[in-house]
């Protein structure tokens, strides 16, 4: 089927199914494209869950159809391709943080939403890159336990006096980031800011002119004089980088920044997935109440 063929299809299945198509901002450009809503995973699940649609389609992966699923269990949730997983998530057991909790009793557990729905329920609250900082801040503990991204929470103890335990994770995508191919890039275009996100290793974030999640990149992209931009991040974002700022270039810091994860996701994926209303993605509910539990406690932070 042609592509176009596809996507109008694809926006009559919608209105049929009374279904709200979603998209991560690392997503295939023509996903993006027809998205009804393009995010990070969470902001995404918020925003679906605010919807009066019955079905939401997460061109994502696993785990954030599980945050959509904890957020609007009333709602069908659907991943188009049930594969795609994210290498970090998997990284941190339930078992495994359990066994770190028995070794520092009393400490609470700070984890990335990048993470499993049954790792949330295990949690005492979540975060995002974009507000690690400010929900470790909130706590009135001096020592935290931080799963599962390493990388994020080294980040994040630079700016507090609090004790950190790192769990041993990482994105094998933003770690194939090295120091010295961004050291180039800044030699060969002097001026143009470096913008990384977090999950970038430590040595990477070092060489960052600003630091932020990908909805930080899109704002400070936007409102930054500058023409140029080395940007640290899954090579998704550039669809919308570009198109929002058509006067500004964009270099992908390195040809490795591509999450085979969230390519795996295809147009005919959702053709599928809407004729078929499957795969369908349910946390069940001992597993989503305190999963929810750790989500809302983020969520009830005050806002800058």
């Amino acid at each position: 089927m042609a592509q176009e063929t596809l996507k109008s299809d694809i926006k009559s299945l919608l209105r049929k199914r009374n279904a709200v198509l979603l998209a991560h901002n690392y997503m295939r450009d023509e996903v993006q494209e027809i998205a009804d809503i393009t995010g990070d995973s969470l902001a995404l699940s918020m925003e679906a869950a605010k919807t009066d649609a019955d079905v939401i389609v997460f061109c994502g992966v696993h785990f954030m159809a599980e945050s959509a699923s904890i957020l609007a269990p009333e709602k069908t949730v659907l991943l188009p391709r049930l594969d795609a997983g994210c290498p970090m998530a998997d990284m941190v057991t339930v078992e495994g943080l359990k066994e770190l909790k028995a070794r520092y009793p009393g400490v609470p557990v700070v984890t990335y939403v990048n993470s499993s729905a049954a790792v949330k329920a295990e949690s005492d609250i979540c975060c995002t890159s974009a507000n690690a900082l400010k929900v470790v801040q909130s706590m009135s503990e001096n020592e935290i336990i931080f799963a599962p991204d390493k990388n994020l929470g080294s980040y994040v103890a630079r700016f507090t006096d609090k004790k950190f335990h790192l769990w041993e994770g990482y994105c094998p995508t933003h770690e194939r980031l090295r120091p010295e191919v961004v050291v180039e890039l800044k030699d060969q275009h002097p001026g143009a800011p470096f913008v990384c996100h977090p999950e970038c290793n430590p040595a990477v974030v070092a060489l960052a002119d600003h630091v932020c999640s990908t909805t930080g990149m899109y704002d400070y992209c936007r409102k930054s004089s500058a023409k140029r931009f080395i940007i640290g991040t899954e090579a998704g974002i550039l669809w919308r980088l570009k198109r929002e700022n058509p006067d500004k270039e964009f270099i992908l810091a390195s040809p490795a920044l591509i999450c085979p994860n969230m390519k795996l996701t295809s147009l005919e994926d959702v053709h599928e997935a809407l004729v078929n209303m499957r795969p369908v993605v349910k946390v069940p509910e001992e597993t989503r109440v305190p999963a929810k539990r750790a989500l809302d406690r983020m969520l009830a932070i005050p806002r800058d």
